[in-house]
């Protein structure tokens, strides 16, 4: 009798398992070749299994405009139903001529690129001597170039000399007062006041502040401190 309990049981727990896979591999569907087909079908292609989409970008290629470049997951894979496939659409063949950028302020490149048909990608600055700030340094791709894949022009622009630098004092114990007349003087002000519960601090003295003495600090830094009621 123990035997025969013992047999049943393992082929009860074995029935479970094997209803288990079933039933999960009912809810995966098959990822369907979807690179050439228009982004309106592949959704309802992909809706009819329970799968999502997100445009992720779109960049040129010899696709049709709004047919599926790439997507991810790759075809033939397994997902479960109610998962999104992320796709990137093309915009057909590059026809325009990436423009020339450099020596253009940065609002001049962006209304450049968009009256071709192209987007400022990634902009990427640096303090530089002698240059006025926002202004495009170089580019990539270069002026003149056809047949790039991305319509994204990333730029390198100059923030132009780099501010002044003073070294953070103490303002801890002073008066309010005192501490703002002493950052003003450095050409410093403070962009935060918060009032502070301190026992045995003297009304209106500075009590802690961010940052702490010794950083570094410029007219762009942000200044706080707290001030005992």
């Amino acid at each position: 009798m123990s035997l025969l309990a013992f047999i049943l049981a393992s082929v009860g727990f074995l029935s479970a398992l094997t209803a288990m896979r079933i039933a999960i591999r009912g809810r995966e569907v098959v990822m369907p070749d979807l690179v050439g087909v228009p982004v309106d079908q592949a959704r309802q292609l992909l809706q009819g299994r329970g799968v999502g989409v997100t445009i992720e970008d779109r960049i040129y290629s010899h696709y049709a405009v709004d047919a599926i470049a790439r997507q991810s997951p790759a075809p033939s894979m397994n997902v479960k139903v109610g998962q999104t496939a992320h796709v990137v659409l093309s915009l057909g063949p590059q026809t325009v001529t990436v423009p020339e950028l450099e020596q253009a302020s940065l609002r001049s490149a962006q209304v450049q690129l968009l009256r071709d048909g192209l987007q400022v990608g990634e902009v990427s600055s640096f303090y530089l001597p002698d240059t006025d700030a926002n202004i495009v340094l170089q580019q990539d791709p270069a002026p003149g170039s056809a047949g790039a894949i991305n319509p994204h022009v990333n730029v390198l622009v100059s923030l132009g000399p780099r501010p002044a630098a003073y070294v953070m004092p103490s303002l801890v114990g002073l008066p309010y007062s005192e501490a703002a007349a002493k950052l003003a003087a450095a050409g410093l002000k403070v962009s935060k006041v918060i009032p502070a519960s301190a026992p045995g601090a003297l009304h209106q003295t500075v009590v802690d502040q961010l940052p702490a003495r010794g950083r570094r600090v410029d007219a762009s830094t942000p200044i706080e401190v707290q001030v005992a009621e």
